[in-house]
C-alpha cells in the first residue's frame, strides 16, 4: 500500500473501528425498542408508523457500520473508498426521501418538530454529506475523512436518539393508558350513582312482599313486620 494512502487509513483505523462496533452493537438496541412495541398492545396505523419511524434507525446503524467497514479497508488508493461512500450516501438520500413520505402518510401518530428533526432532517443531511464529500475522498483528499467520520458519527447518534425517544414514548402512552383506565372506571361507577339518583340506596328503600304489604326497611331488624300477613 502506498504510504501516502496507509497513513491516513491507519491514523482513523482506531475511529472508524469504534464508530462502527458501536452501531453494530447499538442495532440489537432497536431489537429490544420493538418488544416494546409488541408489549403494547394493538394500534391503528401501527405498520406504517414503525416503517417511519422505527425501521430507519437499523437503516442508520447498518449504514455507519458499512461506511466504517468500508474504510477500514487496506485499499491500495483512496478512490475505490470514496466511491463506496458516494454510493452510500446516494442510496441514503433516496431512503430518506421515502422515510419522509412514509412520515407524512401515516396516521398512527402526529409528529412534532423535534421528530421530524431527529427522523428526516439530520439523517438526510448525514447521508448528502457522505454523497458530496465521497467523490472529493475519492481524488485523494484525506482531509475528507473528518467530514465523513462526522457524518457516521451523526448517524449512529440519530439512531440512538431515535431509539431512546421511541421508548420513552411508549413508556409514558403506557403510562397514560393506564390512568386513563382507572378513570373510566371511575366515571362509569360515578354515572351508575347518578343514575339511581340522589335518594336512598335500594338497601334503605322499603321492599315490597309477594303479597303487596310492606316489609319495611330491614326485615330482620323488624321482626313483626309482617305478622297480619301471618294471621
Amino acid at each position: 500500500m502506498p504510504e501516502a494512502t496507509a497513513f491516513p487509513l491507519e491514523a482513523w483505523a482506531s475511529f472508524y473501528v469504534i464508530a462502527g462496533s458501536s452501531a453494530g452493537a447499538l442495532t440489537g438496541l432497536q431489537f429490544v425498542v420493538m418488544t416494546l412495541v409488541a408489549q403494547s398492545g394493538p394500534s391503528r396505523g401501527r405498520d406504517e408508523s414503525i416503517s417511519a419511524f422505527g425501521t430507519p434507525n437499523v437503516v442508520h446503524f447498518c449504514a455507519a457500520l458499512l461506511v466504517a467497514s468500508i474504510l477500514t479497508v487496506p485499499w491500495t488508493t483512496l478512490r475505490p473508498a470514496g466511491l463506496a461512500v458516494t454510493g452510500i450516501g446516494a442510496l441514503g438520500v433516496v431512503y430518506s426521501a421515502i422515510v419522509l413520505r412514509r412520515a407524512l402518510r401515516q396516521k398512527g401518530y402526529e409528529p412534532v418538530f423535534e421528530d421530524w428533526l431527529w427522523h428526516t432532517i439530520l439523517p438526510a443531511l448525514a447521508y448528502s454529506t457522505l454523497l458530496v464529500t465521497g467523490p472529493v475522498l475519492a481524488r485523494n483528499s484525506a482531509d475528507a475523512l473528518f467530514v465523513v467520520g462526522a457524518a457516521v458519527l451523526l448517524l449512529v447518534f440519530v439512531g440512538i436518539h431515535n431509539a431512546w425517544d421511541t421508548v420513552t414514548y411508549l413508556t409514558l402512552e403506557g403510562a397514560r393508558r393506564e390512568l386513563e383506565a382507572k378513570g373510566g372506571g371511575g366515571e362509569m361507577r360515578s354515572t351508575a350513582g347518578v343514575a339511581r339518583g340522589p335518594g336512598p340506596s335500594s338497601s334503605s328503600v322499603p321492599a315490597v312482599g309477594t303479597s303487596g304489604d310492606i316489609a319495611g326497611p330491614s326485615v330482620s331488624g323488624t321482626p313483626g313486620a309482617r305478622s297480619d300477613v301471618d294471621e
